[in-house]
C-alpha cells in the first residue's frame, strides 16, 4: 500500500477543504462515481459528505467509503462520521 504524503493528510484534515460532493437520498450511484472521478482528475483531493440518514452504522460508512475509493481508483485518506476525503495522485 502507498504511504500517503504528509501534506495530503494535512490537507484532508483541514477545515479549509470544502465538501464538493454529497451522497444524497439516492445513495451511491454511477453518476456520483463519475462526478468523483471527474473531480479527482482536476483537483486530485476532494471531500465527500453523506447525508446522515443514508449511512447508518460506522461499519456501513467504512464499507461504503472504501468501496467508493475502489470504484474511483483513489485512496481514502481520512474519514470521520459522514465525511470522507479521497486522493488520487496524478
Amino acid at each position: 500500500m502507498l504511504k500517503l504524503p504528509p501534506h495530503i493528510v494535512k490537507n484532508a484534515k483541514s477545515n479549509d477543504l470544502l465538501v464538493s460532493v454529497r451522497i444524497g437520498k439516492e445513495g451511491v450511484t454511477d453518476s456520483l462515481i463519475k462526478e468523483l472521478d471527474t473531480q479527482l482528475k482536476s483537483k486530485n483531493i476532494i471531500k465527500l459528505k453523506a447525508n446522515r440518514q443514508i449511512l447508518g452504522s460506522s461499519e456501513e460508512r467504512k464499507n461504503v467509503f472504501s468501496g467508493i475509493a475502489n470504484s474511483t481508483n483513489s485512496f481514502l485518506v481520512f474519514h470521520r462520521g459522514n465525511v470522507a476525503v479521497y486522493w488520487r495522485p496524478n
